[in-house]
């Protein structure tokens, strides 16, 4: 059986770090994505803290951050709560398949009658 700390440490092994630089700060972050990946994802944040420094005129890159992490959420929850809707419609179709699935197949299980020869 593998320890908690053991486990932790294989978890760690499995992530890489990468230097990327945002809003001229490096960072080096840990992750499972790959190099490029990850490059990819903090040019996307750097971009728009880049575009909202510009178009707010603010300085203060705290205040950018959380407007840029506002900007991103607002472009990600409507994609989110449609996969959820789309979902749950889902879900209730494979229901009423499996209904009438278990419907047909009770018709027609061995040593059951079906409706026609009755």
């Amino acid at each position: 059986m593998v320890q908690k700390g053991e486990a932790r440490r294989t978890e760690a092994r499995a992530k890489q770090s990468t230097a990327v630089k945002i809003f001229g700060r490096e960072y080096r972050i840990r992750s499972d994505e790959s190099e490029e990946s990850a490059h990819r994802i903090a040019a996307y944040v750097d971009s728009k803290m880049q575009e909202l420094a510009g178009s707010s005129g603010s300085p203060d890159p705290l205040g950018v951050a959380v407007l840029a992490a506002l900007n991103m959420a607002g472009e990600l929850l409507p994609g989110r709560e449609d996969l959820q809707a789309t979902a749950g419609i889902t879900a209730e179709r494979v229901r009423k398949l499996i209904h009438l699935a278990d419907g047909a197949l009770g018709e027609t299980a061995p040593g059951k009658r079906s409706r026609r020869s009755r």
